[in-house]
């Protein structure tokens, strides 16, 4: 498949552009892969130049560039709750379905109006298994700084965070987005990350909370589980807790007005394909948006993979639609909470 894909791209001459196709990713062994998976294999197969910078997922960079008409980012990767805000908004391009060439192989929850899916990861907690003689087992214990002292490493985000704290005081997963959609499941969840606020360290890039156990900084700390799947692979005395976890995708989106829109296209789908999904996989740890990909993944991977329903079971799907309606007003309370 990965011969035919190369095929069907290189024929097409390509006119020298006035600059490269600028990817736009969460940095680190994520980005490291991207480069190895598919910026590299792509370039070669297509004769586009490909630039990769990372970020942290800040959507105000893009709303200027898009405001002003001023795009310098071609594909930029998002996490899913900025995918649906982002396209009510205007700024990402529209997705047409009919020219993505592995469609009917993607997951359901892999296409969407502006984004196609690139991977699924589980948003949840690790620890230092050399640290903590008593594994915790859930988000109550992430709580528990007395039976579990030391720091909690958390992203300053509301997303995620709210689904914790509200799970940490005892509601179900199946019931978060039902209690969180209240003024009082809002205030509740707050009330409990008020009593986690004196022990909270923060984090902005995926690569910080595995850093961060290593080095004894944080008794525990939220992650991206990919991350820390990597770490692992390195050799370090890492364990993921999967209670509670929240499974979600990232997914690729095009800023509105791009110039180089279907170089970008060409981009997404290439890294869609089932070979580049293993190639990048076997380096990045997930799950893959394309179920062709899913023959060629050995135990260990489907193992680890977030959307299993031995772990979708004892955890919660984010749901999109929820911050999409929510996530302006949230955000808003977080920031100035956590600015307090």
């Amino acid at each position: 498949m990965g011969a035919v894909i190369a095929l069907m791209l290189a024929p097409m001459s390509h006119v020298a552009a006035a600059r490269p196709l600028a990817v736009v990713n969460y940095g680190g062994t994520l980005a490291d892969a991207q480069q190895s998976a598919f910026i590299k294999p792509f370039q070669a197969a297509t004769g586009v130049d490909v630039t990769a910078t990372p970020y942290s997922g800040e959507q105000a960079k893009v709303k200027a560039m898009v405001d002003g008409k001023q795009v310098s980012w071609d594909v930029v990767e998002v996490e899913s709750t900025d995918v649906g805000r982002g396209c009510d908004s205007g700024m990402y391009e529209r997705i047409d379905w009919a020219k993505v060439t592995d469609a009917a192989h993607l997951t359901p929850a892999a296409k969407t109006r502006c984004g196609v899916g690139l991977f699924a990861w589980a948003n949840t907690f690790a620890y230092n298994t050399q640290q903590l003689k008593t594994p915790p087992t859930g988000w109550a214990d992430f709580w528990d700084t007395k039976k579990y002292p030391g720091k909690r490493g958390m992203r300053k985000s509301a997303r995620g965070n709210l689904e914790f704290a509200l799970m940490a005081d005892g509601v179900k997963p199946a019931d978060v987005y039902k209690v969180l959609a209240t003024p009082a499941g809002v205030d509740r969840a707050f009330k409990k990350l008020d009593q986690l606020r004196p022990d909270i360290q923060w984090w902005d890039a995926g690569a910080q909370p595995a850093q961060f156990l290593v080095s004894g900084d944080v008794a525990m700390s939220t992650v991206f589980s990919g991350r820390i799947i990597t770490a692992q692979k390195a050799g370090q005395p890492l364990d993921i807790v999967w209670n509670g976890a929240i499974a979600d995708y990232d997914y690729w989106v095009i800023p509105k007005g791009s110039p180089m829109k279907d170089d970008a296209m060409k981009f997404i789908n290439y890294t869609v394909a089932a070979p580049q999904q293993n190639a990048f996989l076997a380096l990045q740890p997930g799950g893959p948006v394309n179920t062709q990909a899913l023959a060629k993944m050995d135990a260990a991977q489907l193992k680890n993979l977030p959307n299993t329903p031995e772990h979708t079971k004892i955890g919660v799907v984010n749901d999109r639609e929820f911050w999409d309606e929510h996530g302006d007003d949230l955000d808003q309370r977080f920031a100035a909470w956590a600015a307090r």
